[in-house]
């Protein structure tokens, strides 16, 4: 789960580490009362959405006077942006943070994920700040320093100057206790708040000598978020996933034009390249899960036809305690009074797949059912190509 820039930033402010005076906005009435709290001019307004490049998108403003903030708030709040990070979306913006313009000398980048190759989490640190660390990787890799670090030990002492004296170009000597002592709350906050990404870039060093986080980009393990009730979910989902979510599918929406229904999440990324093999793309990834409902086939076939993108639907299903003649009656209950109008194409395998196949064949709901694998390739690419 993602957070919010701010969400992001009282949690750094918890742990003691500085972080710019801000305060929300979601009307643009509210900006005469927040400016009693926030000092300026200048100020900078930060579009919230969970996406980076915002900078480069107008997502942000300095403001340098207090025309020109009334002017940024209105070009920011309750507009859409797309940013390289959001592929064709545009993310529409509900929220705003207003904060103080800090003035700052120098800009580092932290981040803290975990390195899926070790099963470890990783602290990476960088003098090039402000820039996308993936740029930073590919252009000046000398710039970057990173550590691993052994979860039942914790950060040592060690292991974060280590960080410090693995780059080409050192920050200067007085910074170290600082940046030491942030290193270890960093990792604190991550690891406490059960974290997948946390990132400040840019890290920055104020006119005083004071490292400030600019910024604050945290994501969350959703498993763990019932020990972190404090924490609100203001996740950006598709209205169809939030949708799908509510009755237990695991849905994604993706761009593509072939629905798709599975009860697997293996067997899905399997299917997903079926489709590409058959010269398609899937419009989404949906499991029902091992022990689908009727209500939830049905829910799922719902939810699959309002994506207006769909052209045709392929449902992939492996029997095990679920028979697939149980799943193939359910199935033709789940369609009564939907109308799909689009080609559906049924792969069934596993348990009873031979009387499942004949109680779809059999019925008055239009079926193509595939035998195997190849075949619904083949149906998968005929479909698109009579379509066409």
């Amino acid at each position: 789960m993602k957070l919010y820039e701010y969400q992001g930033k009282e949690l750094l402010r918890q742990k003691g580490i500085l972080v710019p005076k801000g305060v929300v906005l979601e009307e643009e009435d509210q900006l005469e009362k927040a400016l009693d709290s926030i000092k300026g001019p200048p100020w900078v307004v930060k579009a919230q959405v969970h996406a980076g490049g915002r900078g480069k998108a107008g997502g942000i403003a300095v403001a340098r006077d207090k025309e020109e903030l009334k002017e940024a708030l209105r070009k920011i709040l309750r507009q859409r942006i797309k940013t390289a990070q959001t592929g064709q979306k545009e993310i529409f913006v509900k929220k705003v943070l207003l904060e103080e313009y800090t003035p700052h000398v120098k800009e580092y980048y932290i981040g803290i994920t975990m390195d899926r190759s070790k099963a470890l989490p990783v602290l990476l640190f960088s003098t090039m700040g402000g820039m996308e660390i993936e740029e930073v990787a590919k252009e000046s890799p000398k710039a970057i320093s990173k550590v691993m670090v052994d979860p039942l030990l914790g950060l040592m002492p060690y292991k974060a100057r280590e960080l410090v004296y693995g780059l080409s170009h050192m920050p200067p000597f007085e910074l170290f206790p600082q940046l030491e002592r942030l290193f270890s709350r960093l990792y604190e906050l991550y690891w406490d708040m059960d974290l997948t990404l946390l990132e400040i870039n840019p890290l920055c060093v104020t006119e005083k000598g004071e490292l400030i986080a600019l910024d604050a980009k945290l994501s969350m393990d959703e498993n763990a978020l019932f020990r972190h009730k404090n924490i609100k979910d203001e996740e950006e989902k598709d209205p169809l996933e939030a949708e799908a979510q509510a009755y237990g599918l695991n849905y994604i929406k993706m761009e593509g034009d072939v629905g798709v229904m599975v009860n697997g999440a293996g067997l899905a990324m399997a299917t997903m390249d079926i489709i590409k093999l058959a010269g398609r793309e899937p419009a989404n990834f949906l499991d029902v899960g091992g022990g689908a409902s009727q209500a939830m086939v049905k829910k799922g076939f719902e939810i699959i036809m309002k994506d207006p993108n769909v052209k045709m639907i392929f449902v992939n299903i492996f029997g095990g305690i679920l028979r697939c003649d149980v799943l193939a009656r359910g199935m033709l209950q789940a369609l009564e009074g939907i109308s799909l109008g689009v080609p559906l194409i049924v792969r069934l395998e596993g348990t009873n797949v031979e009387p499942g196949r004949e109680i779809l064949q059999n019925s008055e709901i239009r079926f193509l059912v595939a035998q195997d694998l190849e075949d619904a390739i083949a149906l998968i690419r005929l479909s698109g190509e009579k379509r066409g």
